[in-house]
């Protein structure tokens, strides 16, 4: 494996762990309104809908993390496909936003990873 490529995927990792802490931390505070575009009284009534959210996203940065502490780019390689897929799914259903913040950055580190 390259340092860059190891790079990616705990860049992707690191990602994820902070859409962990905005979805279930910081959902109805003003960073997280802010990051989602949210009024006070939508993040209230999603609070709860975004922490569950949030937790596999945190599964997502632990898998990640999990290939990268064993160098099992089998293990890295099958979490960032569940990274490009949950990308496209949320372009497609909830904003075009993702497949760039989201689905462009695994298909970076799977290309990488494939490369290395």
């Amino acid at each position: 494996m390259t340092w860059l490529s190891l790079a990616a995927v705990a860049l992707v990792a690191l990602e994820h762990v902070y859409i962990m802490v905005l979805e279930m931390f910081l959902w109805d505070k003003p960073k997280g309104m802010r990051a989602f575009g949210l009024t006070q009284e939508f993040a209230v009534a999603t609070k709860a809908l975004a922490a569950n959210q949030g937790l596999y996203n945190g599964f997502l940065a632990a898998g990640l993390l999990w290939g990268l502490a064993t160098a099992a780019v089998p293990v890295q390689l099958f979490f960032l496909c569940c990274v490009l897929v949950a990308g496209i799914f949320g372009a497609c259903t909830a904003s075009r936003k993702i497949l760039w913040v989201q689905g462009l950055p695994a298909a970076i580190a799977i290309a990488l990873v494939l490369l290395a």
